[in-house]
């Protein structure tokens, strides 16, 4: 291992190829992708009947198009000098791209909580995703210009702070660190706000799959199903059901032997085709219904379709060449501790696909519903949880050496984001200007 000393001075030699103040500049390429055309492609090989409630979902907010844009982002990204620091990115890690979980333990986590797109590459491009989705929101929420450029500083500084700190810690130090739920009650500014995070915290604990059950399932002929809820929520017909029931088996060996063991005590008893998401719409997902001991046993596992990753085309090769298989490995590099039922298979057609429990104490921020003190309190928290994955993939000491203890790139950053989020307004416009004229279809509200 290459000593500390020569790590950070590869950090610093990096600061030649793009100056820490370099980041602020973003101007748009003259041939720049069109968005809704990139849009689009992506659509190609999705069930079309779906597309139209992902566009809905998109169009509805400046906010939730750039959630379901990060291909869009990818290449403006890649469009720009990078630092060659390389991590594990989440290649997606918007502010709702953060969340609650529960760790195997049954402790409830603060962590990031989607890897579709995670890929290596240079850490810089994750921390600039997050500061231009804090940009979008704060500006979507009303909030003075002053105010959502401090709550972008704040999520960067963050970043920066925690991994200067964890750059002086050893390894399994690094892998051990994790942000524990009841973390989140001190960083509330008033006794409403308290009440309020402490009331999501029971939510997510209350929300597994035995609440699933209740509220996705009913009881027909005397057997449990899956209820019947289009075009959310579809009974898998035969020979989905049939394929579903094949690959279970496939997915099985991608456990380890006692999760195997553990999930030899579920029985199979009904699928269905979920909706999910913005910018996963119409990409094949299902869910599964198992009980064990009994009927009031069950376990819901989801079952996701896995493509290339939108930063694919921008980066080197990575290390697996099964898309599902890359989501499993990255989830589990970058999360302090994942679900216990993550495995991948290959299912009809050649499609990659992975699975993981459809609910397991899971919860998410209201994001839209925050003042400027939460959001720049959430936008901190998220800053935080990102350093402590990227710490666990790459090389720390370079990138904490590269960041330094001045806010030049906290500052930098955050002229990105607000740039940033001016092109995603006009690029929101020109989705809802499609939509007007035909060019695609949308179905609102769904």
């Amino acid at each position: 291992m290459t000593a500390p000393g020569d790590r950070a001075e590869r950090g610093r030699a990096a600061r030649k190829r793009v100056p820490r103040s370099g980041h602020g500049s973003w101007i748009v390429p003259v041939d720049r992708p069109d968005p809704v055309g990139v849009l689009e492609r992506q659509g190609r090989d999705r069930l079309p009947e779906l597309l139209p409630i992902r566009y809905g979902r998109m169009a509805a907010s400046p906010f939730a198009f750039l959630r379901g844009s990060a291909a869009v982002m990818a290449a403006d990204l890649a469009s720009q000098p990078h630092t060659g620091l390389t991590v594990q990115l989440c290649g997606d890690a918007h502010l709702l791209n953060f969340g609650l979980y529960a760790s195997p333990e049954r402790t409830l986590l603060f962590d990031l909580n989607d890897f579709d797109e995670t890929f290596p590459g240079p850490f810089e491009w994750d921390v600039k995703r997050l500061a231009a989705s804090v940009a979008v929101a704060g500006q979507e929420n009303g909030h003075e210009d002053a105010k959502v450029r401090r709550s972008v500083v704040e999520a960067v500084a963050a970043y920066r702070h925690n991994m200067r700190r964890l750059a002086r810690h050893g390894e399994l130090a690094v892998w051990y660190e994790r942000i524990d739920a009841e973390s989140l009650l001190p960083l509330a500014r008033s006794a409403r706000r308290r009440r309020q995070v402490a009331a999501s915290l029971t939510r997510a604990r209350r929300r597994t799959s035995l609440q699933a059950v209740g509220k996705l399932t009913e009881v027909v002929d005397g057997r449990r199903r899956i209820v019947h809820d289009p075009p959310l929520l579809e009974p898998a017909g035969a020979s989905d059901m049939a394929s579903l029931r094949k690959i279970f088996s496939d997915y099985r060996s991608t456990l380890s032997e006692e999760r195997r063991l553990l999930l030899d005590r579920y029985r199979f008893v009904d699928a269905a085709r979920k909706v999910v998401g913005v910018g996963s719409v119409g990409m094949r997902c299902f869910v599964v219904l198992l009980a064990g001991r009994d009927a009031d046993d069950p376990l819901f596992l989801q079952i996701k379709e896995a493509r290339k990753s939108v930063l694919e085309e921008h980066l080197p090769s990575g290390p697996y060449v099964h898309p599902g298989h890359r989501v499993v490995a990255g989830q589990r590099l970058l999360q302090a501790a994942s679900d216990i039922f993550l495995g991948w298979m290959t299912g009809p057609q050649g499609r990659a696909y992975y699975w993981r429990q459809l609910r397991d104490m899971k919860g998410s921020a209201d994001v839209a519903g925050m003042s400027p003190a939460d959001l720049l309190g959430y936008a901190r928290l998220c800053g935080t949880a990102l350093a402590r994955a990227h710490a666990r993939s790459g090389d720390r000491v370079a990138i904490a050496a590269y960041l330094g203890g001045a806010d030049t790139f906290d500052q930098a950053v955050a002229d990105f984001a607000l740039a940033y989020a001016g092109r995603t307004v006009a690029d929101h416009a020109a989705l809802c200007a499609a939509v007007a004229a035909g060019v695609v279809r949308a179905a609102p509200e769904v």
